[in-house]
């Protein structure tokens, strides 16, 4: 299958147009729209969502990931091949969290051009047709074997809110681990403790747990943690509270 992550939105004429070409290309391949409302022109924020989300991908799918606020300027064309999976678009940080997270890692460089190519839509015209031969088990396309991104540098983990869900929950690029239980997490003007389970806590009550993706993720019961959270919780760093082993 191909997924799509991007941050084109729901409405307007980018989805459409990309998953046209891929139909093209690949016409008897499923494609399924896994986020269109990524963290929008941020890249860096959208890799720690990408990486949580295609964990639970089968092996052998496509994603094609395009936050791509450079589009049109130096950054290269890429695809990643991570544990089994492959991914498409920008070197622009997407898919460094992915990278940083897999055992198995093999960058390359797209060297191949449609004869027509647009300066502000390479998602539809560069990264759809690669993304589509890929998915067709086509690889001889021009590549060019490459060394990748620096990750020495790159946190495996964002300790801050990365993306609010539809519900208001504030969904952060921490990864649980069992350490963290009953740690106590700063955020804003709020302090939360740990609830297995929405139902754990009372009507209203704010509190942080271990969402589906193994994210660590800010709620309120039957309410929105980003309001209470205030008109800018994307950015919203962590601390760590008393709570935490070792402190």
């Amino acid at each position: 299958m191909i997924y799509l992550f991007t941050d084109f939105g729901a409405e307007g004429p980018y989805l459409g147009q990309m998953a046209a070409v891929l139909k093209q290309y690949a016409p008897d391949i499923p494609i399924i729209n896994l986020l269109s409302n990524a963290p929008c022109a941020d890249p860096r924020r959208a890799a720690y969502l990408l990486a949580a989300l295609s964990k639970q991908l089968p092996q052998e799918s496509v994603i094609l990931a395009v936050v791509d606020p450079g589009v049109g300027g130096q950054r290269e064309p890429v695809v990643l091949r991570a544990d089994g999976r492959w991914f498409v678009g920008p070197d622009n940080g997407l898919l460094n969290t992915v990278a940083s997270h897999s055992h198995q890692v093999e960058w390359r460089i797209i060297e191949w051009r449609p004869t027509q190519l647009s300066h502000s839509f390479h998602g539809r015209d560069l990264f759809a047709p690669v993304a589509a031969s890929l998915a067709m088990g086509n690889q001889q396309l021009a590549f060019r074997l490459d060394a990748g991104p620096d990750l020495g540098t790159w946190p495996p983990d964002l300790a801050e809110v990365i993306y609010i869900d539809h519900y208001g929950n504030a969904i952060t690029g921490l990864r649980f681990n069992p350490e963290m239980r009953e740690a106590c997490f700063g955020i804003g003007d709020f302090w939360v403790h740990q609830a297995r389970t929405f139902c754990e806590v009372a009507e209203g009550a704010m509190f942080w747990y271990e969402n589906s993706m193994g994210l660590v993720e800010i709620a309120a019961n039957q309410s929105s943690a980003a309001e209470r959270l205030g008109p800018h919780p994307v950015g919203l760093s962590l601390r760590r509270g008393t709570g935490w082993p070792g402190m």
